[in-house]
């Protein structure tokens, strides 16, 4: 059985949240999942695992946490060619400005980036982006 990884930054739990429920969608698939924050893997454990999920929410300037985030994904664009990834995060203003730059950079290092785009939520998620999550975590099983 395939292990799919979720590994996310998160400040307020939102990020964090979302993760969860796209951990509850894979193991729905009868795929084990491994559900870690940042501080807790490696972009090398990343190298043996066809599809994986990053989730970070936006900061600043609409951009990626900059002290773990940031270099965590540097890292992991060197290994994420011919993989898929599914990329979620939550964010308080703006559009979503982080998330389609963040897109782009996964797919301009050879990603597959699962559905095109990334799933966002304003601020806390609700029930009904919690199922997104989770359908999201279905489809990742099923890579």
């Amino acid at each position: 059985m395939s292990k799919i990884v979720i590994a996310f930054w998160s400040q307020t739990g939102n990020t964090e949240s979302m993760a969860n429920a796209i951990g509850e969608g894979v193991v729905s698939e009868g795929k084990k999942v491994e559900v870690l924050n940042i501080s807790e893997i490696s972009p090398e454990d990343l190298n043996d695992v066809q599809a994986f999920a990053l989730g970070c929410p936006a900061m600043g300037v609409d951009e990626l946490e900059e002290c773990e985030m940031e270099p965590f994904v540097e890292k992991v664009e060197k290994i994420s060619s011919g993989k898929t990834i599914a990329l979620f995060g939550s964010y308080g203003w703006g559009e979503g400005q982080w998330m389609r730059d963040w897109e782009d950079r996964m797919t301009a290092a050879g990603a597959k980036v699962l559905d095109g785009e990334g799933l966002i939520c304003q601020e806390m998620p609700d029930e009904s982006v919690l199922e997104e999550c989770r359908n999201l975590g279905k489809q990742l099983a099923l890579i």
